[in-house]
C-alpha cells in the first residue's frame, strides 16, 4: 500500500463561477509537469547581483540532481505514468499518463468544469480540481510542485482598447523615446529581448508593414512553441501579441525579439517563462503583460515561478511585468485591495501606467499623473499579500498591510492609459491601446539599450533603483508622479503604490548605473 505525503501549496480552490461539465474520462490522456527541488538555494547576494552566474554554472550548482529525476522516474512509474522530457537546469520533468493514473499518483479527483476565461470572460471547458494534492512517500521533500493537473485558464492580458468617442491622444510608440529620454546612439544591438504570450500570434508582412510605417528597422521576431502551443495569429489574444511586438520593436528595434508562446494554464505560463530565462544566448530582458490576482494562484505555482524569476535574476535577465489595469482591487470584487502576480514576485521589475500629456518632437510633457479615476480602468500597485517586504525596498515607505509588511508595486512606470495610449498595427487595422501591457516591454526596450551601452546584463535593477530611497525621495532617473490615485493608494513623492518610483529619464538611469554599477 503506497503512503501519501501532502504536498506543500499544493492548497487549490474552485475555479471561480465554475459548473461542472460532466465526468472526466478516465483514459484522458494528461502531461503535467513536476518541478524538483534545488540541489542548493542560489544565493541571495547572486540573486541581486550585479554580478551574474552563467547557464552551466548555474544548472550544475542550483539546478536539480539527476538523482532526484531518477527517483521521480522510478516512483511515478509504479503508477503507469511514463517520464518524457527532463530539463535538471529548469527543474523541470513532464511526466504522461492517463487521468486515472494522474489521480491516483497525486491523490486527487479530477473532473470536468467549465468556467470563464480571465481573458475573455466566454466559458473554457477544462480539467479541473479543489483541495490538496499528496505524492508518494518517497518524493516527500524531492517534488516541490505538480503543475497541469487542472487546466484552468490561468491569466488575462493586461491591454485596454481606447474608446473612439472620447478625445485622445496618442502616441507611435518609437516616440516615447525621447519622451522618457532613452539614451542615444543606442538600439539594443546584441541583446535578446524574450517575451511571454498565452494565445494570439502575429503575422511577419503585418510586422513589416508596421515598423514600415514607424521608418523603424524591421527587428528580427522568432516564435517559440512552449508544449504543443503554437505562434497563431486570427485569435483574440493576437492585440496582446502585437502590442508588445510593435511597442519593444519600435523602441529596440536592434534587439533580437524571441516571444514564447505557451497554453494560458499555471503550467504553460512557468514552462514558458522557464524556457525563455534558460535559453541560450542569455536575454537582456524578458517581458511579461499577462497576470492574474495574487490569491487566484496556487501557492506552490507561485512559488515556482518566483523561482524561475530567482533564475533569471542570477542569470542576469531582468524581467517586465504588467502590474494590472484594474486598480488597486486587481479586479477581485471584496472589497479589499489586491496586488496582481506574477507583478508582485520580489523578482520581478513590476511595471504601472501613466497618463501622458506630451509634444514627442520637442520631448515636452506637459503633465503626466497615474492612469485612473475616470472609470476606464486604472494601473494596477497595493501591497503584496504572499511576499514579505524585500530588504532593498525597506527604506522605500511602503505601507504595512497587516502583520508582516509586504513587497510594494509597482516598482516603476510608464504610459498606460488608452486614452494616451500607444498607435499598433493589428489584423490590418489601426488601433490605439494602453493598459500596463505597453509598459512591461516599453521598459524591456529601455533594459537593451542600457545593456547595450553598459556593455554588461543587469539583471534584478531593484538594489540599484532603491539605493538611497527613502519615503519623500526617488532615486536618480526617475520623474516622480505625484498626482493620482489607483483607488485604495494615492501618488506621492517618492515611492507610491501607484506609480513606484516614477517613469524613466533614461538618460539619467544610464548616467546613475554608471555610478552604481562596479567597472
Amino acid at each position: 500500500m503506497t503512503e501519501y505525503i501532502p504536498l506543500p501549496g499544493s492548497e487549490r480552490s474552485a475555479a471561480p463561477s465554475a459548473r461542472s461539465a460532466g465526468p472526466l474520462d478516465a483514459a484522458a490522456p494528461i502531461e503535467v509537469m513536476v518541478m524538483l527541488r534545488r540541489r542548493a538555494e542560489v544565493p541571495h547576494e547572486l540573486i541581486v547581483g550585479p554580478e551574474t552566474i552563467s547557464q552551466p554554472e548555474l544548472a550544475q550548482q542550483y539546478g536539480a540532481d539527476p538523482a532526484d529525476a531518477e527517483l521521480v522516474r522510478e516512483v511515478l512509474g509504479r503508477h503507469g505514468l511514463q517520464v518524457t522530457a527532463v530539463d535538471l537546469a529548469a527543474r523541470r520533468v513532464t511526466v504522461t499518463g492517463t487521468a486515472e493514473q494522474m489521480s491516483e499518483a497525486f491523490h486527487t479527483e479530477l473532473t470536468r468544469a467549465a468556467s470563464p476565461d480571465p481573458a475573455t470572460g466566454e466559458a473554457v471547458e477544462h480539467r479541473h480540481r479543489e483541495g490538496p494534492l499528496k505524492v508518494p512517500a518517497p518524493l516527500d521533500g524531492v517534488v516541490v510542485a505538480v503543475l497541469g493537473l487542472d487546466d484552468r485558464p490561468q491569466a488575462r492580458p493586461h491591454l485596454r482598447h481606447a474608446h473612439a468617442e472620447a478625445r485622445r491622444i496618442s502616441y507611435k510608440p518609437n516616440e516615447l523615446a525621447n519622451v522618457y529620454r532613452f539614451p542615444p546612439g543606442t538600439d539594443g544591438s546584441g541583446q535578446v529581448l524574450a517575451m511571454v504570450e498565452l494565445g494570439g500570434g502575429f503575422k511577419p508582412a503585418e510586422l513589416k508593414t508596421y515598423f514600415q510605417s514607424l521608418g523603424v528597422p524591421m527587428p528580427r521576431v522568432t516564435a517559440v512553441s512552449v508544449g504543443t502551443a503554437r505562434n497563431h495569429p486570427g485569435e483574440e489574444a493576437d492585440d496582446e501579441v502585437l502590442l508588445d511586438i510593435e511597442v519593444a520593436g519600435a523602441l529596440a528595434p536592434g534587439a533580437e525579439q524571441k516571444v514564447y508562446f505557451a497554453h494560458n494554464t499555471d503550467q504553460g505560463f512557468v514552462a514558458a517563462v522557464s524556457q525563455a530565462v534558460h535559453s541560450t544566448p542569455t536575454p537582456a530582458a524578458l517581458s511579461i503583460s499577462w497576470g492574474a490576482p495574487e490569491i487566484f494562484w496556487t501557492e506552490q505555482a507561485r512559488l515556482v515561478f518566483d523561482e524561475a524569476l530567482a533564475d533569471a535574476a542570477a542569470l542576469g535577465v531582468t524581467v517586465c511585468v504588467a502590474a494590472g489595469d484594474a486598480g488597486s482591487s486587481d479586479g477581485v470584487d471584496d472589497g479589499l485591495p489586491h496586488t496582481d502576480f506574477p507583478a508582485a514576485s520580489p523578482h520581478a521589475l513590476a511595471c504601472g501606467g501613466t497618463r501622458l500629456d506630451a509634444d514627442p518632437a520637442a520631448a515636452e510633457v506637459r503633465s503626466e499623473r497615474v492612469w485612473g479615476g475616470d472609470g476606464d480602468g486604472a494601473t494596477g500597485g497595493g501591497v503584496s499579500e504572499a511576499f514579505r517586504l524585500p530588504v532593498w525596498q525597506d527604506t522605500a515607505g511602503v505601507p504595512h498591510n497587516g502583520s508582516a509588511p509586504g513587497r510594494g508595486v509597482p516598482d516603476v512606470s510608464g504610459v498606460a492609459d488608452p486614452a494616451t495610449g500607444y498607435e499598433v498595427l493589428v489584423n490590418g487595422r489601426r488601433a490605439v491601446i494602453g493598459g500596463t501591457s505597453a509598459v512591461a516591454p516599453l521598459w524591456a526596450a529601455l533594459t537593451c539599450r542600457l545593456v547595450e551601452a553598459l556593455g554588461r546584463p543587469l539583471g534584478m535593477l531593484h538594489p540599484l533603483l532603491y539605493a538611497g530611497v527613502t519615503p519623500g525621495h526617488t532615486s536618480r532617473g526617475f520623474r516622480e508622479i505625484i498626482d493620482g490615485s489607483n483607488g485604495a493608494f494615492r501618488a506621492g513623492r517618492g515611492w507610491n503604490a501607484c506609480t513606484g518610483l516614477g517613469v524613466p529619464d533614461g538618460q539619467e538611469l544610464l548616467a546613475a548605473l554608471r555610478e552604481l554599477m562596479p567597472h
